[in-house]
């Protein structure tokens, strides 16, 4: 692929528009479809990935309606896999990580309108392995097929890459955002302009990294989303470490640092709460990533990231406590883990439209 142009930042998005959070009604979660490439290297990775990607679907589609974008030709094997009422349209596709080619919904509060922010892809920092031309694309044809005007942004980001509390606040990596392979040469007040710009927030917390495993091959370079997710306002889960064994142990104590020490947009201290990691430590001779942060919300209900580990009970527990009012489904999340992401990575959802004032 091409080197990555340097960013051109237009603050597109006009005033008005913010990102609702996670926990606010979906009209739609929209996924992309496995298909071959390089984190699916081999018939049996593709399969075993289809497999997962298909029982997170059919678990969302419990919740609210679903649709899956598939590469020209794979339509119809998605159908058979998926099952009925879930939605197929088929897009050209490099990849499957809905969360990062797709866009992010915003509304705009005075009168409930619905747009996307359509941030730039590159492959996550233009990785050796990765293409995108197809990726690159996808959030103008969401954005399309969802029936909103879709605000092109020149920063390089994903939507693994930030979390919103819905009231200012956001997320974001220093690894991802200021990735000089994502946005070369912006600094720290560009780049925070320009995404409280696209999100209607005011108030940036950056983490310094992400997991140790996350900076492997098919890693994205330190996404929030794996790290640390807002649970209501001023309520933040972040993953933890217990086994000094493991490198993210300290990471992990550094982030909480940041966290505890950070306060949101209203001024709040961020509560933190922790969410220990599985027991396993390594995973083909390579440090584990597995988190139970990287769950997906939907309406009524909590997609959660599942190992076959002692801690699984332990982390649905958790938030059936943090989450009262919905139902929490665990889900194997293994699969997806090894071509690179979870469940989170996987989804995106799409805002109901908001009544006039309410946005």
């Amino acid at each position: 692929m091409p080197d990555a142009p340097a960013p051109s930042l237009r603050g597109t998005v006009p005033p008005g528009f913010r990102m609702p959070p996670e926990w606010a009604p979906h009209l739609r979660t929209w996924m992309a479809w496995p298909g071959p490439n390089p984190t699916f290297a081999t018939e049996a990775a593709l399969a075993s990935a289809e497999r997962a990607w298909a029982e997170v679907a059919r678990t969302v589609r419990r919740f609210e309606p679903v649709t899956v974008l598939a590469g020209p030709g794979r339509a119809e094997g998605a159908r058979a896999l998926l099952g009925p009422g879930i939605e197929v349209v088929e897009r050209p596709l490099d990849d499957a990580w809905m969360r990062d080619i797709g866009p992010t919904f915003v509304i705009r509060a005075e009168d409930g309108a619905r747009a996307a922010l359509d941030w730039t892809f590159n492959g996550w920092g233009a990785q050796e392995w990765a293409r995108w031309e197809r990726d690159a694309r996808i959030g103008g044809e969401v954005a399309a097929l969802a029936g909103v005007p879709a605000y092109r942004t020149g920063l390089v980001n994903e939507g693994g890459g930030l979390h919103v509390d819905g009231e200012g606040t956001v997320l974001l990596t220093e690894t991802v955002q200021l990735d000089p392979d994502r946005n070369p040469g912006l600094t720290r007040a560009e780049v925070e302009a320009e995404i409280h710009a696209g999100l209607g927030t005011s108030r940036a917390v950056w983490l310094p990294r992400g997991l140790t495993g996350d900076y492997g091959r098919f890693g994205t370079r330190g996404h929030v989303d794996i790290v640390a997710a807002f649970a209501r306002p001023g309520v933040v889960v972040a993953h933890t470490q217990p086994d000094p064994a493991h490198p993210d142990h300290e990471v992990c104590e550094e982030i909480t640092g940041v966290l505890r020490a950070a306060k949101d947009a209203a001024g709040r201290p961020l509560e933190v709460v922790e969410v220990p990691a599985p027991t396993v430590l390594e995973v083909d001779g390579e440090w584990a990533d597995y988190s139970y942060i990287n769950h997906y919300l939907c309406n009524g209900g909590v997609v959660l990231c599942a190992f076959d580990d002692p801690r699984d009970a332990e982390a649905a527990a958790l938030f059936r406590r943090l989450f009262p009012d919905r139902t929490v489904v665990p889900v194997d999340a293994r699969p997806v883990f090894a071509a690179g992401g979870g469940i989170h990575c996987i989804t995106q959802q799409e805002p109901a439209p908001a009544p006039a004032g309410q946005g």
